[in-house]
């Protein structure tokens, strides 16, 4: 488990659950998800320990979200009620069709299960220290029969 992990996690469910594109390249989604704090390789990371939540194109230089995949593409990205500032004009009539955003109900179910895969992971690292209070104890018990016994000896 790595520090601040579940909060990127969180970070880029929701970026690329709701962004009008459903895969970019890392720099894009590093731009998206946290501006210049963290860069493309970092995401590039997230995204591959966590194939349970996020996939790659054939080339292996984009990302997107595996549950975002299963929608066709047929969300045209220019039929919004509102254009983003970072609206692209030149680009071609094919590239401005993406797979529909998700809605907020199913961001919200994927983030439950980021929480509880998480939950279960520091569960499971908990439980991998089991013999550390067993070990005390029969410590504690080797020596509480030193002390009795060695005294009796000497």
């Amino acid at each position: 488990m790595k520090d601040e992990r579940l909060a990127d996690v969180i970070a880029a469910i929701t970026a690329l659950g709701t962004y009008k594109f459903y895969k970019l390249d890392f720099t894009g989604w590093a731009t998206r998800i946290s501006g210049p704090s963290k860069g493309a390789l970092h995401w590039e990371q997230v995204f591959r320990e966590h194939p349970e939540f996020f996939r790659f194109d054939h080339n292996e230089k984009k990302a997107s979200l595996v549950w975002r995949r299963q929608f066709p593409r047929n969300f045209n990205v220019d039929d919004e009620p509102e254009i983003a500032p970072d609206h692209d004009a030149e680009r071609t009539t094919e590239s401005r069709v993406s797979r529909k955003p998700l809605k907020e109900a199913e961001v919200t179910a994927l983030i439950g299960i980021a929480i509880n895969l998480h939950e279960r992971a520091l569960e499971q690292k908990i439980a991998g220290y089991w013999w550390i209070p067993v070990a005390t104890a029969g410590l504690a018990f080797v020596g509480a029969l030193v002390g009795t016994i060695l005294p009796k000896w000497l």
